[in-house]
């Protein structure tokens, strides 16, 4: 016959076996990223330096736009929304933190029981007195109240590691916010020098309105002496009004310029304050480009996806402990007694309790099985997306360099048109009131001279803006 300590060491046996059954664990896939980085830019020479860590209020030297950023920055919703968003991950750091110390609480208990007749406790109750003399009440009382502590034991460190992805994923959000901040400071200044650039078009329309109409008084006193035609004055006319139809077009540009720039500023439509006069004489910075590697330090974006990255990793370890067992202590002390005069008596109404659990999952793990795998696969996916996110920042500061050495040869090239083609507008007159050349070569000139012009404004706006998105690219614009 089997003695009672041999049965005991058998259960004991068979619920350690069922535990090991249960911690076993499916087998998994990781993904560490692989992106190698060239050791320099192929269109720059390597250097130690990077303009990303020039301040924006040191990059962007006009007054005005300076005023415009610091006003985007305090009052763009979408950074307020962000804040907040900031705000949730900074107290989730905190509530991790709870979950992982001792939690203890104070209660108290009120309540009255009768008891069957024919039960355990029901038979006990009528063959005993409560007290000498005197038998149970029918309607029984219990009154209690005390501290009650809980504490589970983070032998895994499942709960320290889940306090570890949440302090990563707070990081990862502040840095979403410096990413989302260095693009609003590229936007902002990008819509500024559009305006400008607007601005400088409009100026140019309007100088070539009043040559046109100039010509157009000629016109018209040459046909008085039978010298050209009513078809050279109608297609001056037709000129100037297409002219001066197009200011309004570039009018409407500013309007919706300056309400998108507003928008980016948190505000209503109002009026932009800007310089445009000095607009055709700026000159793009020479940006120090670093080397690649320093991308990883400097752009907010790599460091988000590299946080995130980190915190997936540390997910399957919070994912991976739900199959081991879990153990947690349990006390509580206080004051207990069926009749609440009782209850402060000393010592006889002391009442306290010590315990503990050990849990670990048996049957039906497939929850726990697809929160590890789920683990896995978000952190497969974060892999690739920092891949992503480095492969996407290279490309973007290569292609602006490219762009602003192509745009430099561009400027130059359109500046030497508009100065040949500016000198033609005179000469053109001159031969016309000779008769020397008819007033098409006249209306011809003058209108290339406009588009290349136009054109010309068009190339500086686009050459300051490559100067803004390289700055952006490299990670300037949050510090």
């Amino acid at each position: 016959m089997m003695t009672k300590n041999k049965a005991i060491q058998l259960a004991v046996l068979g619920a350690l076996a069922l535990m090991m059954q249960a911690c076993a664990i499916p087998t998994i896939t990781k993904k560490e990223p692989q992106v190698a980085l060239p050791e320099h830019y192929t269109t720059s020479d390597a250097s130690a330096s990077s303009s990303a860590n020039v301040n924006w209020k040191e990059f962007f030297e006009d007054q005005h736009l300076a005023t415009l950023i610091d006003t985007a920055i305090a009052n763009n919703k979408e950074i307020n929304i962000l804040m907040q968003r900031i705000s949730v991950a900074e107290n989730e750091i905190l509530a991790r933190k709870g979950e992982y110390l001792p939690s203890v609480g104070i209660g108290a208990t009120a309540e009255s029981e009768k008891t069957a007749r024919y039960t355990r406790n029901g038979a006990i109750e009528e063959g005993l007195d409560i007290k000498e003399g005197k038998h149970f009440p029918k309607y029984f009382g219990n009154y209690q109240f005390g501290l009650v502590a809980s504490w589970e034991l983070d032998v895994w460190k499942k709960l320290r590691n889940a306090t570890k992805v949440a302090t990563m994923e707070y990081m990862a959000t502040v840095e979403g916010k410096h990413f989302l901040v260095t693009n609003l400071v590229a936007e902002v200044a990008n819509s500024y020098y559009e305006l400008l650039a607007l601005d400088n078009e409009l100026e140019n329309l309007d100088k070539n309105i009043e040559i046109q109409q100039h010509a157009l008084d000629v016109v018209r006193e040459l046909q008085q002496y039978a010298r050209t035609t009513s078809l050279a004055v109608k297609r001056f006319e037709a000129e100037v009004n297409k002219n001066q139809s197009q200011r309004f077009e570039v009018k409407q540009k500013i309007v919706e310029t300056e309400n998108r720039l507003n928008f980016l500023l948190g505000r209503t439509p109002q009026p932009i304050e800007r310089a445009s006069a000095g607009f055709m004489g700026i000159k793009p910075k020479m940006l120090a480009v670093g080397i690649p590697s320093q991308l990883l330090e400097n752009r907010p974006d790599i460091r988000q996806a590299q946080l995130e990255l980190e915190a997936a990793k540390l997910n399957i370890e919070v994912a991976k402990a739900n199959f081991y067992p879990s153990f947690a202590l349990k006390a509580g002390l206080g004051f207990q007694a069926f009749n609440p005069r009782y209850l402060l008596n000393m010592p006889e109404s002391i009442a306290g309790s010590l315990g503990g659990d050990l849990i670990a999952p048996l049957v039906n793990r497939n929850a726990i099985i697809a929160t590890y795998k789920n683990a896995s696969a978000e952190q497969i996916k974060a892999a690739f997306e920092y891949e992503q996110t480095i492969i996407n920042a290279y490309g973007e500061v290569a292609t602006q360099l490219s762009n602003l050495d192509n745009l430099d040869k561009n400027y130059q090239l359109k500046n030497n048109q508009v100065d040949t083609l500016t000198s033609s507008i005179e000469i053109s007159n001159q031969l016309f009131k000779s008769a020397r050349a008819d007033y098409m070569e006249v209306l011809l000139t003058q209108r290339d001279a406009l588009e290349a012009k136009m054109d010309l404004i068009e190339t500086k706006q686009k050459q300051i803006s490559a100067m803004i998105n390289l700055y952006r690219a490299l990670g300037g614009g949050w510090q």
